[in-house]
């Protein structure tokens, strides 16, 4: 975890309720999560790591501004069977590229 601070790495996970999917929370929170990270703690870059078979996570997060970095395979494991995980990534450059309201919290 050092070496990810040092560098100004930082990834996340997220959960929503089936009863509450669909609404844009997941999308608000990362978001505001983003904005914190990048304008107040000074990170430089952010990951996270999707199930393959998530297209609504991957759709999420290509829409907030992610990039696809890298995928493993067999990597994780549920429902009795492996599957593949996709890498993605974004900069705090990326992010206020796509965020006109965090341009002011850029360092």
């Amino acid at each position: 975890m050092a070496a990810r601070r040092r560098a100004g790495r930082f990834g996340y996970g997220v959960s929503i309720g089936r009863d509450h999917q669909r609404r844009g929370y997941a999308a608000e929170a990362i978001i505001l999560l983003l904005t914190y990270m990048f304008g107040e703690r000074r990170c430089h870059k952010c990951e996270v790591s999707v199930d393959a078979f998530n297209e609504a996570s991957i759709a999420l997060h290509t829409k907030i501004g992610f990039h696809t970095e890298g995928w493993l395979r067999d990597y994780g494991f549920s429902a009795g069977r492996h599957h593949d995980v996709i890498v993605m990534g974004m900069t705090i450059t990326e992010f206020v590229a796509g965020h006109a309201f965090a341009e002011r919290r850029q360092p």
